[in-house]
């Protein structure tokens, strides 16, 4: 083989390596750090960023909206999660990053008085953080271990109305960081309604 091969053969190895990204997410993979967001405005009028939660031994990000119905019946299951791992040193973070009108600040802000939510939310008008999760649904879930690696993403449970859950995996990678040991199911496919990501004129 002549070195001309070998080296383009070495490149495709090691693009192909540096490309790889999990089943479900087309960014992203298990393992991989966990994208940082900065001054991100929050319902409680404050700017938010990753590393405010520095010394939080899991971070659980979950990208979500007001519109999505979906994303509407979650809301309880994550306000219960929020409050159940509060005293354990667990944040709950909840990002919006849809451009709609019912998605915007001001709806946003009267959701999380109606619901009194426990957790952060925040907006992102650039859109880029989702992208930089490879998050595509309302809601996908993302667990985060101490070192900000990412140990879980996906699906929030098996029930996307919250009726009839047989797995918790969202919870049980939250107790797997906080007992020292890998997830057990570590990817699923989210289900929910599309990220409306803004499209960029001109170009085709």
């Amino acid at each position: 083989m002549n070195t001309l091969r070998i080296t383009c053969l070495l490149a495709v190895v090691v693009v192909a390596e540096t490309a790889a990204s999990g089943e479900f997410n087309r960014v992203l993979n298990v393992g991989d750090a966990a994208p940082i967001w900065q001054d991100l405005p929050g319902v409680d009028g404050q700017a938010h960023s990753l590393g405010d939660l520095s010394d939080k031994d899991a971070v659980v990000v979950v990208f979500t909206c007001n519109s999505c119905p979906y994303a509407v019946d979650i809301e309880d299951r994550l306000i219960e999660l929020s409050r159940e791992y509060r005293d354990r040193n667990v944040a709950v973070v909840a990002i919006n990053v849809n451009l709609v009108r019912e998605d915007l600040l001001p709806a946003m802000k009267q959701r999380a008085a109606e619901k009194q939510f426990p957790f952060a939310y925040l907006f992102d008008e650039s859109q880029q953080i989702a992208k930089d999760f490879g998050a595509k649904r309302t809601p996908e879930c993302f667990v985060l271990d101490g070192d900000r690696k990412v140990v879980y993403m996906g699906a929030f449970d098996d029930s996307p109305d919250g009726k009839a859950i047989t797995k918790t995996y969202t919870r049980d990678a939250i107790e797997a960081v906080l007992d020292g040991q890998e997830t057990t199911v570590a990817e699923t496919n989210p289900i929910g309604c599309l990220i409306r990501i803004k499209r960029a004129r001109g170009g085709r």
